[in-house]
């Protein structure tokens, strides 16, 4: 089933203001952005949680990682280019980037236990083991952090699954950033 995909003459007046925002930050439409647009209220709650989320302390390496741990563990097709070209214009390390897309150790201990809690925060839908969550502070996160985590966990969640439902197509900027799950998922 094909969902629609907006542009600024098609999408319900709501979503009109919502995307012309996108345009002017992006000089595009993102195709999230154009499928979200079918519902203004999803589509504006989602930009609200990306604003928010970049706003918590996470430096551009750690929203990087929370984005991408998840992002990868969803299997986003659309999420995983998208943001790897992101990462790029945020002047996060192709080593960090590499690391999340194929699974693989990430550079730091600090970024490596971060990524872990966020991938057991959505493979335990958030019922995270007292081990789990002492290891992420031990990394030297906080309280504050685990609830940025899950911050970034109802942003990703919201992107991913819009784009499972929707298949929408990878923007032509992010095609050469294509990406597919290997055979060998994160062991956490």
């Amino acid at each position: 089933m094909t969902f629609p995909s907006h542009d600024l003459d098609t999408a319900p007046e709501a979503s009109k203001p919502l995307l012309e925002n996108s345009k002017k930050a992006f000089g595009r439409l993102p195709g999230l952005h154009k499928v979200l647009a079918e519902s203004p209220q999803a589509f504006e709650g989602y930009q609200v949680l990306h604003k928010l989320f970049q706003e918590t302390d996470f430096d551009a390496d750690e929203l990087t990682v929370v984005w991408q741990a998840i992002n990868v563990e969803h299997e986003c097709h659309y999420c995983v280019p998208a943001h790897t070209g992101i990462a790029k214009m945020m002047k996060v390390s192709d080593e960090i980037t590499d690391a999340l897309r194929n699974e693989t150790p990430l550079p730091s201990d600090k970024l490596e236990a971060l990524r872990t809690f966020t991938v057991q925060m959505v493979r335990e839908r958030g019922n995270v083991s007292e081990a789990q969550m002492q290891a992420f502070f031990d990394a030297g996160y906080g309280h504050r952090a685990v609830l940025d985590v899950i911050l970034g966990l109802a942003q990703k969640t919201m992107s991913n699954y819009v784009n499972h439902v929707a298949q929408t197509p990878v923007d032509e900027v992010f095609q050469p950033l294509r990406w597919e799950r290997g055979d060998t998922p994160l062991k956490v």
